[in-house]
């Protein structure tokens, strides 16, 4: 295992030896070069010095993805100060509790949010800063006002012969030292706030700086699309590629299939990061039309060319992708069975990892050419992992890992913490796993979401909505109990249907053919009992995973 170095070192020789290069774009706005980066960094950090904000001092950061967001996050750490970076599709109530349960002392946020939060509702801050431009939104202190009013000026005397290089030293973070608190909300309930500290942060970056790093270069143009206060998103999609000398994209606004398509047509990324949900959507709008018909099923028949028929689909996906991707990476919940069928049946370099937020986030990833169907990659560099099972090979248990990435615990919640964290050091992760004999591990399903069969039987709802979601009209479904019946209630292809002039009645009766379908290849004990239409998509976490907890308790 590798000594640990100061995470901040990264940022600083990252900024330092690109200096001129670019580094943050916001998609069709503006460009921050590596050396812009560090001037709006020392600015931020005169602010917060001549507003009183000390070392370990909590500033969170809630706003859509921007290059002024990210400048916003390196400050906070550079100047040692603790950031607590909230997603912005968080409700209103959801943002002043986290505000109020972290302590921040300052707020960056972005201008939608702006308009939704309520600054009484957040008595302890002493000031919020607009993400766009860095104006004082509120402002309870005369320091900061000041600050604010006379930073030009402030700045100006600290370095009058002009701002360089040479001036750049930020804070020197200690391994066990808090970084970040990371607040997921989930898809039980309440959020817990993640205590990071800044060997978690090195932990991934190392990682991902070797098994990603060395398949892309610096100077390459990579899209972040994730939420960059999602630990996934801010892990791989941002602080990888900045520390590596990358150019970053932000798509500044929601991420709609039809603007990612373009963005990706005209950044032509060196990497794909993303979830499923985007992978999906975009395969069967895009692709899936092109080849799902007899005479494309017919030439991939036949064995003399369709070696080469195979080569062709895969440069049209990889077009679709901007043409220029080592390979997509997809993480955050498991890719559907038949998209991940169909990639690897024509050699697309696609890839999965798992993690968490507790982990900073990453526990497994392999690369594409290690990639095993249905698996979510091996343990990562400086993390250990195992399966809590008589028989990891075949019988599914919880995950558990210890190691470089695994969290402090979780803020003012001792309790919580001792349920996550053996007096050994693991993370019992609650996913429930299998590992092949070389490692690759296959999610199984969550211990909160696993049902119990009528006969005693563990059903994994995941492993039935997969194959459901792959049927006629299906757009998503989540499986329930009660008593000793499973019920599916799916929302459909509500666009599909309207095209195809479908009413209420003909979707229940395909409905019905997909229920008998799925029953047909299903054990007993994870048989449907019926599928019932839900008129609207499931509610999601920032990750897109459906918030089950709201639905556990629907009349079917």
């Amino acid at each position: 295992m590798k000594t640990f170095q100061s995470f901040n070192s990264y940022i600083e020789k990252s900024i330092v030896d690109n200096w001129y290069k670019d580094a943050l774009t916001d998609y069709k706005g503006i460009t921050l070069q590596y050396h812009d980066v560090a001037r709006k960094i020392e600015k931020l950090h005169i602010l917060f010095e001549n507003s009183g904000v000390k070392r370990g001092d909590k500033i969170a950061i809630c706003g859509r993805n921007s290059a002024n967001w990210a400048v916003a996050f390196f400050a906070t750490l550079t100047y040692g100060a603790v950031a607590v970076p909230i997603v912005h599709e968080f409700n209103a109530e959801q943002i002043h509790n986290i505000v109020n349960h972290s302590e921040s002392k300052l707020m960056f946020v972005g201008d939608v949010v702006a308009k939704t939060i309520t600054p009484k509702e957040m008595p302890a801050l002493e000031g919020i800063i607009n993400i766009p431009d860095y104006s004082l939104m509120e402002s309870r202190s005369e320091q900061l006002t000041f600050a604010r009013e006379h930073l030009n000026e402030l700045f100006g005397k600290k370095y009058p012969n002009a701002f360089r290089a040479k001036h750049i030293n930020y804070h020197h973070d200690s391994a066990e030292e808090l970084a970040l608190i990371n607040y997921t909300s989930g898809t039980t309930g309440f959020s817990k706030g993640v205590m990071l500290p800044y060997r978690a942060l090195w932990g991934n970056l190392d990682f991902c700086l070797d098994a990603i790093g060395s398949h892309v270069a610096p100077g390459s143009r990579t899209l972040s699309i994730l939420p960059m206060a999602h630990m996934y998103g801010m892990a791989v999609e941002f602080i990888f590629p900045f520390c590596h000398g990358c150019h970053l994209f932000f798509l500044t606004r929601l991420p709609s299939p039809a603007i990612i398509a373009q963005a990706f047509a005209d950044i032509k990324p060196a990497i794909v990061i993303s979830v499923p949900l985007i992978i999906d959507k975009i395969i069967r709008k895009a692709i899936f039309p092109k080849v799902q018909n007899n005479k494309m099923r017919l030439l991939l028949n036949m064995p003399v060319i369709s070696k080469k028929v195979k080569q062709k689909i895969c440069e049209q996906v990889l077009g679709v992708f901007g043409g220029n991707a080592y390979e997509v990476v997809v993480g955050g919940a498991a890719l559907n069975q038949e998209i991940e069928s169909f990639l690897t049946s024509i050699d697309f370099p696609i890839t999965t990892g798992y993690g968490a937020t507790e982990c900073a986030p990453l526990i497994t990833f392999s690369d594409h050419n290690d990639f095993a169907p249905g698996s979510c990659g091996t343990p990562v560099a400086h993390m250990e992992v195992k399966i809590d099972s008589p028989d990891p090979e075949n019988v599914p248990g919880e995950i558990i890992t210890r190691g470089t990435n695994v969290m402090l615990g979780y803020y003012k919640n001792e309790e919580a913490t001792r349920e996550a964290l053996d007096k050994d050091g693991w993370y019992h992760t609650g996913d429930l796993a299998t590992m092949s004999k070389d490692g690759h591990v296959f999610i199984r399903g969550r211990i909160k979401n696993m049902l119990l069969g009528a006969n005693g039987q563990n059903v994994y709802p995941e492993e039935i909505e997969d194959k459901l979601n792959s049927m006629t009209m299906v757009n998503e479904s989540l499986v329930l109990q009660q008593g000793d019946k499973l019920f599916a209630l799916v929302y459909p292809n509500m666009e599909e249907a309207h095209s195809m002039g479908f009413n209420n009645e003909d979707l229940e009766s395909i409905m019905e053919q997909n229920r008998q379908e799925l029953n047909a290849i299903m054990p007993a004990y994870c048989k449907l009992s019926a599928i019932r239409l839900h008129p609207e998509e499931f509610e999601k976490t920032p990750k897109k995973s459906i918030k089950r907890y709201l639905y556990k308790d629907i009349e079917l």
